[in-house]
C-alpha cells in the first residue's frame, strides 16, 4: 500500500470537518478509556454517529490534526493485508512528527472488510491511543472472538435505522407539543415512519420514487457484496427470492423446510444446509433479525422455528411492493425495532405460541418483565377476542401482570375476569414514551 494515499486519505478527511449533522437520540461515548465498537446495517447512521463525535470534540477545541481516520470501504484500501495496517500509524506520524499520539482520536469506518482487523486495533490501544472508534455492517463486530481478542475492552454501541423520536427530529416535527395539532401531526408522522423506516437518507428525501430507489440500491449492495462477495456464495437469483420469501413472512414463524420445498417445486437446485446458513448470514449482516418461541425449555427453544424481523420496514417495501395487508405487519415490526433498540444486556425477546399466540414476551433477567400484543386496529369483534386471548394466555403461562396491547391509534384499559389488567396504548405514543 501506498502511504502517500493514505496520507491524503487523512487529509481529506479532516478537511471536511465539522459536518452539518444531526444527532441521534444517543451520543456515542467520549474519553471513556474504551475502544468503542458500532456495528450495524449498511446505511443506518454509524459513520455519521462518528462524526458527530469529531464535531463535538472540534467545537471542545480538539485540532483536527489530531482526528485519524480511515474509511475501508474504499476500493485501494480494502485491499491491503491485516500486517499493512500500521502503514496507518506510521504515515499518520510522519504527516504529525510532533502531535503525541496518544491524544489522538482514531476512527476506523468498516474495518471488518480486512482479516485480521482487531489484533491490530488492539495493538493500538495498548501501545498508542486509548480513544479508538470502529465501525461495521457485519455482526462479526459483536463476535465472542472480537471479545475475546480485545480482553473486554471494547463497548458496543449497536445502531438501528432512526427511532420514531428521531425520524420527527429529522422531519422538523415536534415531539414535545400538547396541541391537538401537535398529536394530529405525530399521528400522520407515525403512519409514514411505519411505511417508510428509518434509513436517514431515505428519511431526508422527499421524492417517493428517489426513496424507493435508494432503498433498492441498499437491498441490492447487502445482496451483492455483503452476503455473495463476502460469504463467497453463488446462486445469486435464488438467494434474492429466498432472501425475499423471509421479508414476505414477517411476523410469522418461518420453516426453512418448508421454503426448500418451494424452491425445489420451482426446479431451482439449492441444499437446506445451504439455506440455514444463508438465513445466519442475512442476520450477521443486520438485514434480519430472529426471534425464539418463548418456553421454560432452553431445548424447546433452540429447537423452535424462528421469526425473522426486517431491519427497516421502507427496505421490505422496495423489494416487496407495499401488500394491501401490511399495515399491521409492519407495525409489528416497528414495535419489535423499538424493543431490540431498548433492550439491556440482560434483555432476550421471544414471541409466545400455544393454542393462542402472543406477539413479543420480553425476559429480563430470569423474570418476564412486559408481555406485548400488536394490532392495528381492534374494531373487530374476532381481532378483539383473539388478541386478548392470546395475550391472556401467555400471561398465565409466564405469570407475567405487566401486559400491553399496541394499536395504532386506540386508547383503553381493558380488565379481565381474573383481575389482569391490559393497557391498550397508541404506536405513536409508545414509540416516544409519553
Amino acid at each position: 500500500m501506498d502511504k502517500l494515499y493514505i496520507k491524503s486519505q487523512i487529509a481529506m478527511r479532516q478537511a471536511e470537518f465539522p459536518t452539518d449533522l444531526k444527532k441521534r437520540e444517543n451520543m456515542l461515548p467520549v474519553n471513556e478509556g474504551k475502544i468503542v465498537t458500532i456495528p450495524g446495517v449498511r446505511r443506518c447512521g454509524k459513520t455519521s454517529r462518528m462524526e458527530v463525535v469529531v464535531n463535538e470534540l472540534l467545537s471542545s477545541g480538539v485540532a483536527r490534526e489530531r482526528f485519524l481516520w480511515i474509511s475501508f470501504d474504499d476500493e485501494r484500501l480494502v485491499r491491503m493485508a491485516a500486517d499493512e495496517l500500521n502503514q496507518i500509524i506510521e504515515a499518520y506520524r510522519e504527516m504529525y512528527p510532533d502531535i503525541d499520539i496518544s491524544s489522538v482520536y482514531m476512527f476506523f469506518d468498516e474495518i471488518q472488510l480486512i482479516d485480521g482487523w482487531e489484533y491490530f486495533v488492539m495493538r493500538l490501544y495498548k501501545h498508542y491511543s486509548k480513544n479508538i472508534y470502529i465501525s461495521g455492517s457485519n455482526a462479526t463486530m459483536l463476535s465472542s472472538e472480537l471479545k475475546s481478542a480485545l480482553r473486554g475492552w471494547p463497548q458496543e454501541e449497536e445502531t438501528l435505522p432512526l427511532s420514531f423520536r428521531e425520524y420527527c427530529d429529522f422531519k422538523g416535527i415536534k415531539t414535545d407539543g400538547w396541541l391537538e395539532a401537535d398529536m394530529a401531526r405525530l399521528r400522520n408522522a407515525f403512519v409514514a415512519y411505519n411505511s417508510e423506516g428509518g434509513f436517514p437518507e431515505v428519511v431526508l428525501t422527499e421524492n417517493p420514487l428517489h426513496r424507493a430507489k435508494i432503498l433498492q440500491t441498499y437491498f441490492d449492495t447487502m445482496l451483492l457484496k455483503d452476503l455473495v462477495e463476502h460469504y463467497r456464495l453463488s446462486n445469486i437469483e435464488v438467494l434474492r427470492y429466498y432472501l425475499k420469501r423471509i421479508m414476505a413472512n414477517l411476523t410469522k414463524p418461518t420453516s426453512i423446510r418448508a421454503i426448500h420445498g418451494d424452491i425445489k417445486s420451482r426446479g431451482l437446485k439449492v441444499s437446506k444446509d445451504n439455506l440455514y446458513d444463508w438465513a445466519n448470514y442475512a442476520c450477521d449482516i443486520f438485514m434480519f433479525i430472529r426471534i425464539s418461541n418463548y418456553s421454560k425449555s432452553l431445548q424447546k427453544i433452540e429447537s423452535s422455528q424462528p421469526k425473522y424481523y426486517c431491519i427497516d420496514n421502507g427496505l421490505r417495501d422496495a423489494v416487496l411492493l407495499p401488500q394491501s395487508d401490511d399495515n399491521g405487519k409492519k407495525l409489528e415490526n416497528t414495535v419489535f425495532l423499538q424493543l431490540y433498540r431498548q433492550r439491556s444486556p440482560v434483555d432476550r425477546i421471544f414471541y409466545y405460541q400455544g393454542k393462542g399466540e402472543c406477539d413479543f414476551v420480553v425476559q429480563r433477567g430470569v423474570e418476564i418483565d412486559r408481555l406485548i400484543q400488536v394490532t392495528w386496529d381492534m374494531s373487530d369483534d374476532e381481532t378483539r377476542r383473539r388478541e386478548i386471548n392470546g395475550i391472556a394466555e401467555a400471561a398465565e403461562v409466564t405469570a407475567c401482570r405487566n401486559l400491553y396491547i399496541i394499536t395504532a391509534d386506540t386508547t383503553e384499559q381493558i380488565e379481565l375476569d381474573n383481575g389482569m389488567v391490559i393497557n391498550v396504548i397508541p404506536a405513536w405514543r409508545w414509540l416516544l414514551d409519553i
